[in-house]
């Protein structure tokens, strides 16, 4: 099947960029395993493309586009590279299994980038944009060409490039507002304007890229659409570089949902759009935010009374999405200990949750836990028990067993801590610190020995409530670089009844996520 195929199933391509652009959020990196789960869920929704990683900036990133061009068959799996050689040839073996792979190659077309940047002048940038093309296309049939930074271009210069690289061979042109600068208006003039005046166009796929400084990314991405572009490139929840990226589960459900407007759809399973956003939010550690359109926690929540009035009476006098469409849960279902193992994974395969059945031993234990002391768990809890329990995709060395503080406002903190270590060994070791947290902290550092500096510490209740499940979120960064030069930042999430434990769950895990990266780039 080849891309004029794909873009005709479903009238718009989506094409995923979760791996590559959403990973290069601080803290979201992901193991190879974790990509390869990602991948999978993107393909069970239905993505047209997945932009499976940057394969020449490290090993780590070419073992994982390999994998998951080995595994995933129902995508054109996409490698990203700079217009040299070097990067082309990292891409082409990292692709070599897929069953239909793309290279994704490109440099800028603004004179901001070609001038400081590239340090170039426009004519010998266009040369080498030509010469990538031709290049990667001694590799693979479908090669996409990258303008960055064309939101700030010379229009005139922008459609000489993308008709030479069209000519060269581009069977994908890609127009991405790199900076999150245009307007809506300008951004579809910007294509209506190559769709008019670029002579071979009609030979290439037009796709729009954008992202999200002045908030208007989802905007500006649908003005391209209406203007001709038919490829748009998202990513879940919105995340990625500064201020995040077009997001996939918006404008999936802004095309579908105003068809009548726009008279185009995508062939996006919507209700995918939950389980997954969730999937990439605990593999990530970055929450939702609550009033996200599509998947936050609030966005079919309704707390005015005139407004609930309403949607008693009929759902659609304001609610323009039904909640089941994405695959939004119903918050009502409650369940309790007396529940038993059927009705929770009932419940959890309800809320796309496929278990296998470890992973479900460990959720069910820990859901009895919860229920015996909240009484009744709710939809939200269950999400931060299998966050906490069924998504480790590498391996733990390190497994904290107890942990105990004493605090109070005329006492020293203290905290002790048993771990289970690398050998099966129990490690007990005791500090103290500031506040409870900061002396498990310190505890856990004498265990393991792992230097870092503690970057982010954030705390969210999962529900309503004094016994509400606290979900804790940190990033973390290494003393020592991990891989090459540069000091990583991990992620690592906890979740509890009780905050302390919720927050030496999490620091475990980053630590665990620190070790298992540096032992990968060992070898």
């Amino acid at each position: 099947m080849d891309e004029s195929d794909i873009s005709s199933e479903g009238n718009v391509t989506v094409f995923d960029t979760t791996l590559r652009d959403g990973e290069q959020s601080p803290g979201a990196a992901l193991g190879v395993n974790e990509k390869l789960e990602v991948a999978r869920a993107l393909e069970g929704m239905g993505v047209d493309i997945i932009e499976a990683g940057f394969p020449i900036s490290s090993p780590g990133d070419l073992r994982a586009v390999q994998q998951i061009s080995e595994e995933i068959r129902d995508c054109i799996i996409c490698g990203l590279t700079r217009a040299n050689r070097e990067d082309i040839d990292a891409a082409a073996e990292a692709l070599e299994k897929a069953a239909r792979p793309r290279i994704h190659t490109g440099l800028g077309v603004s004179d901001v980038h070609i001038r400081r940047k590239l340090r170039t002048d426009r004519e010998q940038a266009l040369q080498w944009g030509v010469d990538a093309v031709k290049y990667a296309k001694r590799f693979v049939e479908d090669v996409q060409y990258y303008a960055e930074d064309a939101g700030r271009a010379d229009p005139s210069y922008l459609y000489q490039v993308l008709e030479a690289v069209i000519n060269a061979g581009a069977t994908v042109v890609n127009v991405p507002d790199t900076t999150g600068y245009t307007t809506p208006e300008e951004f579809g003039s910007l294509i209506r304007g190559i769709m008019d005046n670029v002579a071979n166009i009609d030979r290439a796929v037009v796709s729009v890229h954008c992202h999200n400084d002045l908030g208007m990314a989802t905007a500006n991405t649908l003005a391209g659409v209406v203007n001709g572009a038919r490829q748009v490139e998202v990513t879940v929840n919105g995340i990625g570089e500064r201020a995040g990226n077009s997001s996939l589960e918006e404008v999936v459900m802004a095309l579908r949902t105003r068809s009548d407007f726009f008279n185009l759809d995508t062939g996006i399973e919507a209700r995918r759009l939950y389980p997954t956003s969730r999937l990439v939010s605990e593999l990530m550690s970055i929450a939702v935010q609550p009033n996200k359109a599509i998947v936050g926690a609030n966005a079919f929540a309704h707390s005015s009374g005139i407004h609930q009035d309403g949607v008693l009476k009929e759902r659609t006098t304001y609610e323009i999405i039904n909640p089941r469409d994405v695959g939004a849960p119903e918050s009502a279902i409650i369940l309790s200990a007396r529940s038993g193992r059927h009705g929770l994974r009932h419940r959890l395969e309800q809320l796309g949750h496929s278990l296998d059945d470890e992973q479900f031993e460990k959720v069910y234990q820990r859901f009895l836990e919860v229920a015996d002391k909240k009484k009744a768990v709710d939809t939200r809890d269950l999400e931060a028990i299998v966050a906490d329990e069924a998504r480790i995709f590498f391996e733990e060395t390190y497994h904290l067993e107890h942990v105990q503080v004493s605090c109070g406002n005329n006492s020293i903190p203290t905290a002790t801590v048993r771990m289970r270590g690398p050998d099966g060994e129990i490690i007990c070791d005791a500090d103290y610190g500031t506040g409870p947290v900061d002396a498990v902290y310190r505890a856990i550092n004498r265990v393991i020995g792992e230097q870092n500096e503690l970057i982010e510490f954030s705390v969210q209740a999962a529900t309503e409530g004094i016994d509400a499940v606290g979900r804790v979120t940190i990033r973390i960064q290494a003393d020592e670089p991990v891989n090459g030069t540069q000091r990583t930042v991990y992620s690592g999430h906890g979740a509890d009844t009780d905050i302390v434990v919720a927050s030496a769950k999490a620091y475990t895990f980053a630590l665990n996520r620190l070790i298992a990266a540096r032992r990968e780039a060992q070898g």
